[in-house]
């Protein structure tokens, strides 16, 4: 606790006190108040989004050569600032007519999904595929995500962009 001690001097010139404050209970107050946050803190779980991962096969046949389609298929590429393309189109027939643009306002990508998956010659090998290009931000790729599962599709990939849809997204964009 806190002390005075009265110190004399010969002479009896001048008396000087020395305080001396202990700080023990101090301490104790402060790890008091760490314990009583630290019991009474809602700690927050983080949100983590579910991956549809294929379940692992215990007889594994050898790998079949399925060639999706292009009606089969719709591909997505995310673009900078916010912007979302898709076509449905392979490397011969991709124009700037056929690299369409959405946006994630509304549920325009599950209706763009739903529809070609109606179209679709055979619906079983449907495919959704996500191209996040360098400048898309992390935001737009779980929105797409979020977006799949509204749409109730399991089926989808997520690849790096081809050189021949880079050409002709960098038209668009330009």
């Amino acid at each position: 606790m806190a002390e005075v001690i009265a110190q004399e001097k010969q002479g009896g010139k001048q008396k000087k006190k020395l305080i001396r404050v202990d700080m023990t209970p101090m301490v104790d107050l402060g790890f008091l108040l760490i314990t009583f946050f630290m019991f009474t803190t809602n700690f927050t779980k983080p949100n983590v989004m579910d991956l549809g991962l294929p379940a692992k096969d215990h007889h594994p046949n050898p790998p079949t050569n399925t060639v999706i389609g292009d009606k089969n298929q719709v591909t997505f590429i995310l673009g900078k600032d916010n912007r979302v393309f898709y076509h449905q189109s392979n490397e011969k027939d991709l124009n700037t007519t056929n690299l369409k643009e959405t946006d994630f306002s509304g549920i325009k990508i599950s209706k763009i999904i739903s529809e070609a998956y109606k179209n679709a010659p055979v619906p079983e090998n449907f495919t959704v595929i996500v191209k996040p290009t360098d400048e898309a931000n992390y935001k737009n790729f779980v929105d797409m995500l979020d977006n799949l599962a509204i749409a109730k599709k399991e089926r989808y990939g997520v690849t790096d962009i081809k050189p021949w849809e880079t050409k002709i997204y960098k038209e668009l964009v330009q």
